[in-house]
Formats: structure tokens, C-alpha cells, sequence
């Protein structure tokens, strides 16, 4: 046992010291040519610069002139000398405006996509309006988030069944006589045979989203699935899982109920199915990997011991049924009762890492989602909680009493029937909030903001320390050029020769932060122009204002930017 415990822990610590990569979104950085700047000399091909590699077998950029004609002459490719740069060569362009739109797809599998425009010269004239594709994509589309909590449930199911098998029920056999766990055993095979093929189905559907192929394209999907980190670590998980699955199904062939030893050296693969989610993304990854690690098995725990009374409680002779229930639900009891605590700490640490703050339980998609999934946990808590207050109570008492076997059986079919749907729902959850990029840390700071601006042209008045600001963005659309500016002054007299510059950060989801020097145009007014607004959502705005000779000081705004 010793021996067991001491590779359990090496295992644990050689996953936890495996590099870490950082959780953020692709932010488009710089292009060539600039957005919306115009050039004299024709480009023979368009970059685009990240702040992260790209796959450019899953990036769309696309060039298109005033008439809306595609000028693109080829796919995007890696550019050689930067990893982190997709150049896209395009035709002969003439004197004009042209649109660059694109998409590319991060490194934890969420979509980003935005849109710039450019000019040949020098006669290019007046910029058209071009009409701009969407660029608002989400991942939690309904399609993947059913398969992926229909991977999640089944893989939970399985390590769960597994568990109640070799570790809880196994004393029944021994004890009650004509009984057998087959029936368990059986639902565990089921179980892992639905996991081994909804995992696959899940990441070639999600490659394909990613791709823009259709699912039944297994020609191009295969060779694309390890192509992104997302396709590589859901590959991982599957053959990862395959490797539990078999050394759980060698490890119940072998199982002898008679004997005092058994193996749990399955459970070691328990450690490595983290790997491959999202805490693998995020920052200090050790720490995301333990809690996540920790709220899988908590969970599977749960919900496959669930699943697993039922089966055992339909599978048991009715005569034997109640001396079956006696032994197994007291000791699934207490099992599950630590799991829910484990349950409980992880998920609050994990939310604690993700949430820059409280309020962003109610103001963000990930938020509500995550609250929604608390609700469904609690709920299945109260009928968890009966069930131990109300029918361990029964079942420990049946032996001095056992006209009350039969009423404390049906309580227990009822409340473990309700647990496992609400359980089941939160799993569901689950696979929503995977789904959705957690909120920016930037969101911490949104509570210092002077004003909240948006949607529309912005035109604020704010005082700080003394001076007035006044700040312009024109038109405030997202994935277009921006015209930032803001009128400093102290006294009534405009304040000449301050350093200005402003910060972009994405409030909805991380992203790279941008930030702008803002020339003076005019005695005490800066501005810049440039396609910062990269996404539809909400922006931090932090205009960093350093008068000549006095102290600099910050003003943000919260801006809403539509497409």
C-alpha cells in the first residue's frame, strides 16, 4: 500500500510540473499594412501579427475590395520569421480601400475573428462603408455543448462505477450470499465503451467548428485534430481514458471479493484527464491542474456512485436486496459525504483563481453559468442530505428492525433518482462553462471606472486631480478604425505637451492588452486613430495622462462596443 501511495504522489507531482502555458486569447497586435492607413506602394501580401501562434489551417483572412471582390491570392500561412505572424498573399491591388477580415481560433479552442481596412494610394479617396461579416462567435454553441456533456458525463460515470465497484460494493458479495456485482460491472464497461466514442465525436465536431468543415469530412478533420493544442489535449484524454478503461476492466477480472487485497493502481490514471482541459491553460497551472484533478474525481465519485446504487439496488435478488443496501449505502454514505467537502473546496478555489470579482458571478456569461451550476449542486445537496440524515438511519436500524428495509429501499430510489438528475444537470453546466472563456482580469479594476460608455460615439466629460478631461471615440464600432481622443485641461486653459497614452483591455474575456501613444493635434488635445476594438463587448479604456512637470494619473472607461 506504501508503494502505491508513494507513485501516486510521484505521478501527481510529475503532472503538476509539466510546462505551463498561459490562459489568454489571440489579440491581434500589428498589421502590414496598417489599419487604416493608406500605402503608395501595392503590398504582395497581408501579416497579421498575434498575441499568440495561430494554426493557419483553422485561420480565414480574407481581402476583399470596395465591390466586395475577394483579392486574396492563397491560404494564410506561418510566416518563418514569427511564430506568432499569419501572412496572407493577395493579388495585384489597385488605388482603393479594401476590408481584411479575419478569424482565428486560440490556443484553449475559443474562436476570435475582427476585421480592419487599408488604402492604396494616392488617390485611394474616401473610405466606403464596407459591409463587415459577423464577428461575434462563441464556442458554447448547443451542438458542442451536448457532446461535451455528453463526454464529461460518460467519462465521470465510468471512473465512478469503477470506484463503487472495487472500493464500496465489493464487500457485498461476501457478506449477503447468492449476490453479485456483475450487473455494476457491466454498466462500468458501458459507461467507458460511450466515453472511448463521445470523446472523439466531440473533438472532431469541435475541429470541424473550427475548420468550418462539415463533421462527416473525416478526410481533412483527422490530420487536422493535432493541429491545435485544444484537438491535441482532447486526443490525449481519449487515449489516456482507453488506458484507464483497460487497466480498471484488468483490475475487476482480477478482483477476488474474498480477499482482503485488491489493486487500485487504476486510479492512478485519475490524475491525467485534467491535463487536457482547460486548467492546462491557465496561470498558475499547478494549482488550476490540482483543482480541477480534485473536482473530476469528487464529482465522478458522485455521480457514478449514483448511477451505480441504482444499478446495484435493480441488480440484487428482492429477497436480499435490503441486506445488500445495508452494507453498501452507509459506506457510499460517508464516501460521497468527503467527495461533496472535496467537491465544494475545489470548485471555491477554482472559482476564486477565475473570477476577478464577485461581481462577476452576475455580470458575465462565465458568472452565470457558473451560478447556475452552484444552484443545481445545492439542490442535489438538500435530497443528499436527507438521504444520509433519513436513510442511512433506517438501513443501519433494519437489523433490529427490518419492517423498515422495504420503505427505507423505495426513499432511496426516489432520492437517489432526483440526486442523479440534478447532478447530472450540473454536469451539463459544467460543460457550458468549459465552453465559455473565463472573465479578464482586468474586470478587477472596473470598479475605479469615471463612467461606463457605450454603445454609439463616445463624448464624456471626466475631472481628475484637479483637470478636465474630454474624451471622443468615433464611431466606437468594434473591428473597425477608431478615432480616440481626449481635450486636457486645468483652469480653462488647455494643458500643451502632456504624455498621453491609452490601454485596451478586454473585459469579456483575457486577451493581450494594446496600448496607444496619443500625439497632440491641437493645443491640449490628443488623438489617435486605430483598429483597437478588435471584438464586440466591453473594453477597458485607460487613458494615462502625465501633464508637464505634475503628477500623471489614470482615468478609465468602461466601454460597450457593438459590430
Amino acid at each position: 500500500m506504501k508503494r502505491t501511495v508513494l507513485i501516486a504522489l510521484a505521478a501527481a507531482a510529475a503532472s503538476l510540473a509539466l510546462p505551463a502555458a498561459a490562459w489568454a486569447h489571440a489579440a491581434l497586435l500589428q498589421t502590414t499594412p496598417v489599419a487604416s492607413r493608406v500605402v503608395n506602394v501595392p503590398p504582395k501580401q497581408v501579416s497579421l501579427r498575434y498575441s499568440e501562434p495561430v494554426e493557419p489551417r483553422f485561420a480565414i483572412v480574407s481581402v476583399t475590395n470596395a465591390a466586395g471582390d475577394r483579392e486574396t491570392a492563397g491560404p494564410p500561412r506561418r510566416s518563418p520569421a514569427d511564430a506568432d505572424t499569419l501572412v496572407a498573399p493577395v493579388k495585384r491591388l489597385s488605388e482603393g480601400w479594401y476590408l481584411v477580415y479575419w478569424r482565428v481560433i486560440s490556443v484553449d479552442g475559443h474562436p476570435v475573428r475582427g476585421a480592419f481596412t487599408f488604402a492604396v494610394g494616392p488617390n485611394a479617396g474616401p473610405a466606403p462603408q464596407f459591409v463587415i461579416p459577423s464577428i461575434s462567435e462563441t464556442a458554447a454553441t448547443p451542438k458542442l455543448v451536448a457532446a461535451r456533456w455528453f463526454a464529461f458525463l460518460s467519462i465521470m460515470a465510468a471512473i465512478g462505477l469503477f470506484i463503487l465497484r472495487i472500493a464500496i460494493a465489493r464487500p457485498v458479495v461476501a457478506l449477503v450470499a447468492g449476490t453479485r456485482l456483475r450487473d455494476v460491472t457491466i454498466a462500468f464497461g458501458a459507461a467507458s465503451l460511450v466515453a472511448l466514442v463521445a470523446i472523439p465525436v466531440y473533438f472532431l465536431l469541435a475541429t470541424a467548428e473550427f475548420a468550418l468543415r462539415s463533421f462527416w469530412s473525416f478526410g481533412a478533420l483527422f490530420p487536422l485534430v493535432r493541429a491545435s493544442a485544444f484537438g491535441r489535449g482532447w486526443l490525449d484524454l481519449e487515449l489516456v481514458f482507453a488506458l484507464f478503461a483497460a487497466a480498471a476492466a484488468i483490475a475487476i477480472w482480477l478482483d477476488r471479493p474474498e480477499r482482503r487485497q485488491r489493486s487500485l493502481a487504476a486510479l492512478l490514471v485519475l490524475l491525467v484527464p485534467g491535463i487536457a482541459g482547460h486548467a492546462g491553460q491557465t496561470s498558475p497551472r499547478g494549482l488550476s491542474l490540482a483543482f480541477d484533478w480534485f473536482h473530476l474525481v469528487a464529482g465522478s465519485v458522485w455521480v457514478g456512485g449514483l448511477i451505480g446504487l441504482v444499478v446495484l439496488a435493480a441488480s440484487l435478488p428482492a429477497a436480499r436486496r435490503v441486506a445488500g443496501l445495508v452494507i453498501c449505502v452507509p459506506r457510499f454514505s460517508n464516501t460521497a459525504f468527503v467527495s461533496v467537502l472535496v467537491l465544494i473546496g475545489a470548485g471555491i478555489g477554482s472559482s476564486v483563481q477565475h473570477l476577478p470579482t464577485l461581481a462577476s458571478l452576475w455580470q458575465t456569461s462565465y458568472g452565470k453559468a457558473l451560478l447556475v451550476k452552484i444552484a443545481l449542486l445545492g439542490a442535489a445537496l438538500l435530497l443528499a442530505a436527507v438521504n444520509l440524515l433519513r436513510t442511512v438511519p433506517r438501513f443501519k436500524a433494519c437489523a433490529q428492525r427490518p419492517e423498515l428495509g422495504p420503505s427505507a429501499a423505495t426513499l432511496l430510489r426516489r432520492l437517489v433518482a432526483g440526486e442523479s438528475l440534478l447532478v447530472s444537470g450540473a454536469v451539463l453546466a459544467a460543460a457550458v462553462l468549459s465552453s465559455l472563456p473565463p472573465p479578464s482580469k482586468a474586470l478587477a479594476s472596473v470598479g475605479g471606472a469615471k463612467a461606463h460608455v457605450g454603445p454609439g460615439a463616445v463624448n464624456e466629460v471626466v475631472s481628475e486631480n484637479g483637470y478636465r478631461l474630454a474624451i471622443r471615440v468615433t464611431p466606437n464600432r468594434a473591428a473597425v478604425p477608431n478615432s480616440f481622443q481626449v481635450a486636457v485641461s486645468h483652469g480653462g486653459k488647455p494643458v500643451r505637451g502632456a504624455d498621453v497614452t491609452v490601454d485596451f483591455a478586454m473585459l469579456d474575456m483575457e486577451m493581450g492588452q494594446q496600448a496607444y501613444h496619443l500625439a497632440e493635434t491641437a493645443p491640449g488635445t490628443y488623438g489617435h486613430a486605430a483598429p483597437a476594438l478588435v471584438m464586440v463587448g466591453h473594453w477597458g479604456l485607460s487613458f494615462q495622462i502625465a501633464p508637464p512637470g505634475q503628477k500623471p494619473f489614470t482615468v478609465l472607461l468602461v466601454d460597450k462596443a457593438n459590430g
